[in-house]
Parts: structure tokens; C-alpha cells; sequence
């Protein structure tokens, strides 16, 4: 599982792609196509993959992938409809693509933490003179932690006064590498975290980046991990059956959210990389949501600034317009 990449560009290989199909049989008419996500924003749409929605005259299909970078080249080729992508990759494909990709709404908001065994560690200014693994170099996870970081005016890098951040690690190889004692501390999301400390219970959720940024944002502000994202076309042709997709969504999360152990068995069923126990295990705290691009713009433009202001390529060098919302 692998949710964070450094680039993403519209000519992006498929590395592989999991070829489960999954259709649900309507009346003949039109085509759906809904590209999931193997692994933790693929929880949700286990649901969907049980009870596939039912949408007039409209044959709904799902095919899972092993992440965005598989994921991203099928729709730009017309081949899938609707997706799952990080807020700062679909703003770069929308700006380089001459919008060919809108936001539709939020699917997953933060779930970031620093774990540790270290028990002196309680605080951002407690990790002064550290140095952090972070899973996810040029994506959420790192600018999240840079913007975090300057907001406690704390440095970046070596000495006895800054954080030093590591991406020595693949993000898959954090809980095993942290379990084994060869890094102490680590910046993970979901559910990497819920792994790691239901292997060894000596290990604990030290910060959590959500209540950190709503410090500095307003209570209870969070931001978007994941967005759920349609190709223009589709949207501008059929945009009763996108609002209908996302009425099916965010009943399924709803289901998901209160049904976690059931969850768990249909993640498990359908092969979409996390185990049964993991995922009833880590659901509360995955923040899952269903906020459509509207309500859900003033968040996501908060994150991308974060990007824009650390590394503006990341986005596509601006915010995205008025027309990157699906409306």
C-alpha cells in the first residue's frame, strides 16, 4: 500500500494495477467507472463493492488499484470516471491538464501522528535535537510536518535546536523498521499507526497533527487527505450521475464508520490490502468523510497553500480555479 508519491504527470506509468472488476448489473445505459484505492481510502468503498449503487439507467463498475500512480493514467485516458486522489495531485493534474480532472468532494481527512516509544516526548518541542522518519517525502505527510514545524518556530534540520527529517525509509517499511528499534520516532497516517501499535503496545501515538493544526486554525479545523475526483468530461455530461455516486459514497462511509468489524470482513473479502482485524481496529480513527467540493473548498485550499508556500511544482505552481470544483 502506498499512498504517497513525489510527481505526479499525466504520461505516468502503470506500474500494476489489482484487475478485480466488480459491476453492478442496472438497466442498459449509461457507464460508471470507479477507480478505488487498495488500502485505507479504499475501506469505504468495500462497502460499495458488497452493494453496488443503484443509479438509473447507469451500470456502475469498480476496479481497485495499488495506488494513484496506477490510477491516474486510466482516467486521463477516458477509461475511468471516478476516482481517489491526494488534494495536491489532483490540483497539479487539473493545472497541467487544462482541467481534465475535477474535485468532487473529500473522501478522508488528516490522520496523521508522530509515534515513539519515547515517553519524554509529549510535544513539538520536545523533538528538538531529533531526527523523524516520515513516511511520504514531497506529499502530505512532509509538508504537513514542515508547516507544523515553522508554526512552532522550530527549525528544520541537524542540532541540539532543530528537527531533522528522514525519508531513508519507504512508508511500507516504517512499522517494521520502528518495531525493530532502527528508527525511534515516526510521522505515519492511518493505519499505519493502528499496525504498529497493535504489534507492540510499548509503541504510542505521541502527536496528533490534526489537534495541532486546528491549534493554529480553529478548533476542529482539519484538513483533506484524499479527494474523490471525476474526469470534466464525464462530470459535464453526466452530472446527475456524479451527485448520485456521491450520495451512494457517503452512505457507504456512514455504514463504514458505524459497522467497523463488518468493514473489516469486506475489505478483507475483497482483497483491498489491509486485513480484517487492522481495519476494524483502525477505522475510528481513519476520519473518513463525504464533504462535497463546495462545502469541502475552503480546507483544501488551506492545504494547498501549505504546498504552495514549501514546494509550489507540487500543486502545478497555483491554486487551482473556480472550475477545479465540481459544483
Amino acid at each position: 500500500m502506498k499512498y504517497f508519491f513525489r510527481h505526479f504527470v499525466l504520461t505516468a506509468c502503470c506500474f500494476f494495477s489489482f484487475n478485480m472488476v466488480f459491476a453492478a448489473e442496472n438497466s442498459a445505459g449509461r457507464e460508471l467507472h470507479v477507480g478505488s484505492l487498495v488500502g485505507p481510502t479504499g475501506i469505504p468503498v468495500a462497502y460499495m463493492y458488497e452493494n453496488p449503487p443503484e443509479i438509473e439507467n447507469t451500470n456502475v463498475t469498480f476496479e481497485s488499484f495499488a495506488s494513484p500512480t496506477t490510477l491516474l493514467p486510466k482516467m486521463i485516458k477516458g477509461e475511468t470516471d471516478i476516482g481517489f486522489l491526494p488534494a495536491n495531485a489532483a490540483a497539479k493534474v487539473y493545472t497541467s491538464s487544462n482541467g481534465a480532472i475535477l474535485a468532487a468532494g473529500i473522501s478522508g481527512t488528516g490522520t496523521l501522528v508522530l509515534i515513539s516509544r519515547d515517553t519524554s516526548v509529549n510535544s513539538f518541542a520536545d523533538l528538538k535535537g531529533k531526527k523523524i522518519a516520515v513516511a511520504g517525502q514531497g506529499a502530505t505527510p512532509e509538508y504537513m510536518f514542515r508547516y507544523l514545524l515553522a508554526k512552532n518556530s522550530i527549525k528544520e534540520g541537524p542540532g541540539a535546536d532543530a528537527v531533522e527529517l528522514d525519508f531513508s525509509f519507504a512508508t511500507d517499511k516504517i512499522p517494521a523498521e520502528l518495531i525493530a528499534g532502527r528508527i525511534r520516532y515516526a510521522v505515519v497516517p492511518e493505519p499505519f499507526a493502528t499496525v504498529v501499535l497493535m504489534k507492540d503496545p510499548s509503541i504510542r501515538r505521541i502527536i496528533d497533527f490534526q489537534k495541532e493544526y486546528a491549534g493554529f486554525n480553529g478548533h476542529e479545523e482539519t484538513y483533506p487527505l484524499t479527494l474523490i475526483v471525476v474526469r470534466k468530461a464525464y462530470a459535464q455530461a453526466n452530472p446527475e450521475i456524479v451527485r448520485a455516486f456521491l450520495k451512494a459514497y457517503k452512505q457507504a462511509t456512514e455504514w463504514t464508520i458505524a459497522n467497523p468489524e463488518q468493514s473489516g470482513v469486506l475489505v478483507q473479502k475483497y482483497t483491498l490490502g489491509l486485513s480484517a482485524p487492522v481495519v476494524a481496529k483502525a477505522i475510528p480513527s481513519c476520519h473518513f468523510a463525504c464533504i462535497d467540493a463546495a462545502t469541502g473548498r475552503a480546507s483544501i485550499e488551506k492545504l494547498l497553500q501549505i504546498f504552495l508556500q514549501f514546494s509550489p511544482e507540487s500543486i502545478g505552481g497555483v491554486l487551482p480555479a473556480d472550475t477545479f470544483y465540481f459544483k
